[in-house]
């Protein structure tokens, strides 16, 4: 990958300020990364804490075959920008961008972007919230690798199908539905291990003392408070397109950015360059 410079800020009239954000799962080098919708979400965006929470770069894809476009490069250079500008970038890698966990728990900054296993961040009423991509607790990645990167591509051709199951529904004038997210709310294995896994955190966080976590890796977002503690979940930039924020005041809300901006998963992408070269994984 050739080197990025940041690219500068947009006009701040256009923007709105949050204490903090929280992004995950954006599956940098796929296809199915919406990776123009994060870009538009950053570039109407200022924040003083901007948290990265695993799965932000896919390497696990990126090993199999290249895949890289201009939206892609403007979400890094808007990243590198904030930091640039004074913003706090932690970045808490997750299972698809493992690679990077080989350098923890060295303590390492890169262009202003300090990497980091996990994070506590305290809102500004007080509460203190556990920061962590959240794959430590699914126990198919943990403990069952290949079934969980067989998974991977059965949500990837899951990703080809919802495209084409969504130009017939558009011609038959109905809205648009993600289908593997419909599917997991049908399938009721996939309800348990969701309701399991929202368990499992919210008890890590209580273990620690902590008022809530905030995660992703099922890209599934939600806020909801599980005996006492608050589960977060951001979402992800592949489907739901969602980013979890602190208002000035403490308080948190999902914001589900395509309906908020009126942005169409089914428009036509700008034009982009595509560097391919599937013969050349690379390493990670």
């Amino acid at each position: 990958m050739n080197a990025i410079a940041a690219e500068p800020a947009g006009p701040e009239a256009e923007t709105t300020h949050y204490r903090a954000v929280f992004l995950s799962d954006v599956h940098l080098g796929t296809r199915g990364s919406r990776a123009e919708f994060l870009a538009d979400f950053l570039s109407h965006t200022r924040c003083d804490t901007l948290y990265l929470v695993g799965d932000i770069i896919d390497g696990w894809r990126l090993r199999r075959s290249w895949y890289w476009d201009g939206h892609h490069d403007r979400v890094l250079r808007l990243i590198l920008a904030a930091a640039n500008a004074g913003t706090t970038v932690l970045y808490i890698p997750g299972n698809h961008d493992e690679m990077m966990r080989a350098w923890l728990p060295t303590r390492l900054e890169i262009a202003g972007i300090r990497l980091c296993q996990d994070a506590v961040h305290r809102t500004a009423d007080g509460r203190r919230l556990l920061v962590m991509h959240g794959d430590e607790f699914d126990s198919v990645v943990r403990y069952a690798r290949v079934l969980a990167l067989l998974g991977d591509r059965a949500y990837a051709a899951s990703l080809v199908v919802n495209r084409w199951f969504n130009l017939l529904r558009r011609r038959l004038g109905l809205p648009y539905r993600s289908l593997s997210a419909w599917l997991k709310r049908q399938v009721k294995g996939a309800v348990k291990a969701i309701d399991r896994f929202e368990l499992a955190l919210a008890a890590e966080a209580r273990s620690r003392g902590l008022d809530g976590v905030v995660c992703g890796h099922i890209h599934h977002p939600e806020m909801r408070e599980i005996e006492g503690v608050l589960y977060l979940n951001d979402g992800d930039w592949v489907e739901s397109c969602t980013a979890l924020v602190e208002h000035a005041d403490g308080r948190l809300e999902l914001i589900d950015w395509p309906r908020r901006r009126g942005l169409s998963f089914l428009g036509t992408r700008p034009a982009r360059t595509n560097v391919r070269t599937p013969s050349r994984p690379v390493a990670a």
